[in-house]
């Protein structure tokens, strides 16, 4: 098929390269705009644009996904189908334009855990098991149709970057087998079942990252390893403000006979455990505000005055 393929992070690369050595034909790659970044404001291209601009492949960066100058453009590169991997909303002006359709990668097995963070917060609800789905765009968001699903498992201590990496090879393979399902000539697509009990998977921001120490350890131990490696589950010490990151805990099931306000730090020799509404989670690696990233040993024999206090 004749592709145009459309995605910004590191997630589609994948997807883009198995695409570029398989025998269908990429046509261009659309993408976001260069934007300055950081604290030198030097701009920053998209993971995509990178790896196009490797393989001399034609590369469109539109401010409005609606200018008749770009879809005119589109227009004339006559493609039979639009991939979509992480981008963002495409207007029906644009989507309806090929003649097979626009597909797009969503990481979760839809219609659980619609929106912008499905990988984080299938560790977050503690599941099991999740994938990844492929389905034709409509107008509501990851409400298409579904084309094909691929399962994944998800272990007990597994965080989202492990999990990220899986998905994205599962990913790209599925794009494949997608492209081959639509070719069929008794293929037909599946109407996606709503429920009240889908879970969401809203985008992620400073007033859902932080940890709530008054849920129970099993819970607080998925909120950890669900926002590992980005953007990091946090919580504040209460008599300074300082922000504490914690990136990676244990679920703790020895017993200490004295029972502490959740969130209270509790440094037994060499073991870091914050307590909980039910009982203790173990605490492995962490880092304190201005300060490098530290195992529980190193911060334990760093801040020795930090036993008993309450976080927040």
């Amino acid at each position: 098929m004749n592709i145009i393929f459309m995605g910004t992070p590191e997630f589609a690369v994948e997807c883009l390269d198995v695409l570029v050595k398989s025998n269908h034909n990429i046509l261009a790659v659309v993408t976001s705009e260069d934007k300055p970044a950081g604290r030198g404001q030097k701009i920053k291209i998209s993971e995509i644009k990178k790896y196009s601009i490797t393989k001399n492949i034609k590369t469109l960066q539109p401010k409005n996904l609606k200018d008749p100058s770009f879809l005119n453009e589109i227009k004339l590169l006559k493609p039979d189908i639009f991939i979509v991997v992480a981008f963002r909303m495409l207007p029906k002006i644009l989507w309806e334009i090929p003649k097979k359709g626009t597909i797009n990668l969503h990481a979760s097995l839809l219609p659980n855990l619609r929106g912008a963070a499905p990988i984080h917060w299938a560790i977050i609800n503690g599941l099991q098991k999740t994938g990844v789905s492929t389905f034709y765009i409509n107008e509501n968001i990851d409400c298409g149709e579904i084309i094909e699903q691929k399962k994944v498992s998800i272990s007990e201590n597994e965080n989202t970057g492990e999990l990220y990496n899986k998905l994205k090879k599962i990913g790209a393979l599925t794009i494949l087998s997608t492209l081959e399902k639509i070719d069929e000539k008794d293929f037909k697509s599946i109407k996606q079942n709503e429920s009240k009990e889908n879970l969401k998977a809203p985008k992620l921001n400073r007033e859902n990252t932080k940890i709530d120490w008054n849920k129970p350890s099993n819970e607080i131990h998925d909120f950890i390893r669900g926002l590992n490696p980005f953007p990091s589950a946090w919580t504040s010490i209460t008599e300074n403000k300082k922000i504490l990151k914690i990136y990676k805990s244990r679920r703790y099931s020895s017993i200490i006979n004295e029972k502490q306000k959740p969130g209270t730090i509790i440094m037994n020799k060499n073991i870091l455990l914050i307590s909980t509404s039910s009982g203790l989670i173990e605490i492995l690696e962490l880092k304190m505000e201005g300060k490098k990233m530290m195992n529980n040993i190193e911060f334990n024999n760093g801040f020795k005055s930090l036993n008993k206090t309450i976080l927040s």
